[in-house]
């Protein structure tokens, strides 16, 4: 053990954390209002504090010291003193250990304990009352971590936006039942797997967007009845890889699989929480920001400061209009980019991220931030463009740069097929890219992420079976999650073993598949709806870390499951090979590739132009867009799509072909093979609940594939 001198020496109070420098460590916490900031030393044997000092300095309101021949490795841990007011929002209590902001990595597991809260637990004075028990016991300890790893020719795929899908996928639920040589079920390894890797580049899936996987912490309540955070939506340390994912423990096992996803041409896209934390509300426990400085890391109620804002229904909202928080957010993001190679973020809540003290603003802080940054402002940036918080629904007002996960898409799609009355307009809208809403200072079509299904709801599969959530295995007497889904179980609710049934539902799945891989934007397809993975009608299994979520891979064995994922790989195909399919720009019928052709244009069944009364007509169910897109080489690319949501089959005509016409995919048959139709034919039969897929060969170009 090194020989610890009897005080820190000054140090500097930049960078923020502790960092080695090869000759020693330098800590550096920042705290506006704390008057005293103590770094407590560990031995790593047995977990006993060995030695606290005094951070000596206090510059630009960061504490800071150096400790000389501290080597990485070292455990740590700090102690805050100040007042304890909380009518005033400070919530200082030296009893209790806290964690590092910028700890890059944990010892040891958090285990819950009436310890950690800065209050006694059940005193009638409730967080007005003070607990002076050492919290240490049942902390985690901060590990100083030197950052080295060989990289080597890695390089990031850089998609771009247009030829980009993305599937969205949890580490452990989409490893944990998949058997896989010398890859361990539910963690980074079992993730870049050749299997798990090739099963992505089948499906055509570009990018994979990971639920949490910072350190986070499940709710005490949860664990009490025997649940968990599953998802990970609850950070407890913003730098620090989650342990769970680790099959070893090393944070180099995370690095190793983006390496190799990459090497497949795959992107590594975190799903990041910076809009709360685990600490909870006024009432949840002192872990780290609460106990470093509550008054500046939380948004507090103005003129009743004991009481936290919560506009992330979390009990607690970060203040990212104070330049030190906003400043961590940034240092994490560029961490995690820098450090771990990762190509984008996905923003929980980024409503919360964006909203002053006045409301959203376009312009805030951390938009301002993130755009300027040479860093985060090349990696993929997508918005969840709402908050439970007032004014807190902000799609399509997120910046130029950002994309912004679609509702509108999911819920139009789901509504259209399932026939509900006067969808035809905005489902044309969202097939068009949704630039109703985003077409705004030289945004793209790739702004708009297409979901049809997410983490957060129905399964494709329940979309079909289900026509009410079933959650009761959430102990909330089944009124958690959206009460709306806009799902329909087509005569009985949940599995079926009915024929007709189960031929209906799948037309419906399929249809809304090809809806989502074949509208402009950017689709992103939820792990297991290739195969037909269901939760049993459960929309909200946050809690549920076991089968209910954990995809059942025995499903893409079955005849069914082979189907539906040779059907969306199909699909990505096609996207692939036809622009119209993936605009790189809108489409508002006024660019004409050829004489008489606009790049978009909306047919009814006789073959001529929608027009007000089809569009305002309850009992039309019917949608016949054609596109058509110049790519290299000057040929035009022309599809013509046809969606047929009414309960029986519809006879159709073709538009005016330039060339002739090829059915390329009808969902009611998935496994047809392309056909040519003779020349000048235009009639067809469009299959109830079915989609149609058609090119065109374009003028001039007789003999090739458009």
């Amino acid at each position: 053990m090194m020989r610890l001198p009897p005080r820190l020496s000054p140090g500097m109070p930049a960078p923020l954390g502790a960092h080695w420098n090869g000759l020693g460590v330098n800590f550096a916490v920042f705290s506006a209002n704390a008057q005293q900031v103590d770094v407590c030393l560990f031995d790593p044997r047995d977990r006993r504090e060995i030695r606290r000092y005094r951070l000596p300095e206090y510059t630009n309101e960061v504490w800071h010291g150096y400790l000389p021949d501290a080597e990485p490795g070292l455990l740590y841990g700090f102690r805050a003193f100040g007042p304890y007011d909380p009518a005033s929002g400070h919530r200082f209590n030296p009893h209790k250990l806290l964690l590092d902001p910028y700890a890059r990595g944990l010892s040891g597991p958090l285990s819950w304990s009436d310890t950690q809260f800065g209050y006694r637990l059940h005193s009638p004075r409730a967080d007005l009352s003070f607990d002076r028990r050492d919290s240490a016991a049942a902390m985690p300890r901060c590990v100083v971590v030197h950052d080295t790893y060989e990289w080597e020719d890695d390089v990031l795929p850089r998609v771009p936006w247009e030829d980009t899908v993305i599937m969205e996928a949890h580490v452990k639920g989409l490893t944990m039942q998949r058997e896989m040589a010398s890859a361990r079920p539910g963690t980074f390894r079992a993730l870049c797997a050749p299997a798990m890797i090739a099963h992505l580049r089948r499906l055509g899936v570009t990018t994979i967007e990971l639920l949490p996987i910072q350190c986070f912490m499940p709710e005490r309540h949860l664990i009490e009845r025997g649940l968990t955070n599953y998802w990970g939506y609850n950070t407890l340390a913003f730098f620090v890889p989650h342990a769970g994912y680790l099959a070893s423990g090393s944070p180099h096992e995370l690095r190793a699989a983006i390496r190799r996803l990459h090497r497949a041409g795959i992107e590594v896209v975190m799903d990041v929480v910076y809009n709360h934390t685990c600490e909870g509300s006024e009432l949840g426990p002192t872990l780290c920001y609460r106990g470093l400085d509550n008054a500046t890391y939380y948004r507090l109620v103005p003129g009743n400061e004991r009481h936290l804002i919560n506009d992330t229904g979390c009990g607690n909202t970060l203040n990212l209009s104070h330049p030190r928080v906003l400043q961590m957010v940034l240092d994490s993001l560029r961490y995690w980019a820098e450090s771990y190679h990762i190509d984008g973020f996905r923003f929980d809540l980024a409503t919360v991220l964006a909203r002053e003290p006045y409301g959203f603003d376009q312009g805030s802080g951390f938009l301002d931030a993130i755009m300027q940054d040479p860093v985060l402002s090349s990696r993929k940036l997508i918005a969840e463009p709402w908050d439970p918080g007032p004014g807190g629904y902000q799609f399509g007002n997120f910046p130029p740069g950002f994309a912004e996960w679609n509702d509108r898409f999911r819920d139009t799609t789901r509504r259209f097929w399932r026939g509900d009355a006067r969808q035809q307009g905005d489902m044309a809208a969202r097939i068009a890219g949704s630039g109703d809403l985003l077409d705004r200072r030289g945004r793209r079509p790739w702004s708009s992420i297409n979901i049809l299904t997410t983490h957060d709801g129905f399964t494709l599969t329940d979309v079909v079976s289900y026509a009410t959530r079933h959650n009761g295995a959430n102990g909330e007497d089944g009124q958690d999650g959206a009460p709306e889904n806009y799902s329909a179980n087509w005569g009985v609710e949940g599995s079926a073993s009915d024929a007709v049934i189960l031929n209906l539902r799948g037309r419906v799945q399929r249809a809304m598949m090809a809806t989502l891989m074949l509208s402009h934007g950017t689709p992103m397809l939820l792990a297991g709806d290739e195969f037909g993975q269901t939760q049993g009608g459960n929309n909200n299994a946050y809690c549920q870390d076991n089968a209910t979520s954990w995809l059942d891979w025995e499903l893409a064995g079955t005849a069914a499951g082979r189907v539906m994922a040779s059907f969306v790989a199909r699909l990505a195909a096609l996207r692939a090979r036809h622009p119209s399919l993936r605009a790189a720009r809108y489409m508002h019928g006024h660019h004409k590739p050829m004489p008489d052709l606009p790049d978009i244009s909306w047919f009814r069944p006789d073959g001529d132009p929608i027009g007000a009364a089809q569009w305002a007509d309850e009992s039309f169910h019917f949608l016949g867009v054609r596109r058509a897109s110049t790519h290299e080489g000057g040929t035009v690319d022309v599809t013509y799509t046809v969606l047929n949501a009414h309960a029986e089959d519809l006879t159709a005509i073709l538009p005016a072909p330039h060339g002739k016409w090829t059915l390329l995919l009808d969902t009611t048959r998935p496994d047809q093979p392309e056909m040519m139709l003779e020349h000048g034919v235009r009639d067809i039969i469009v299959p109830a609940r079915g989609l149609l897929l058609f090119a065109a060969v374009a003028a001039g170009e007789e003999g090739e594939n458009a």
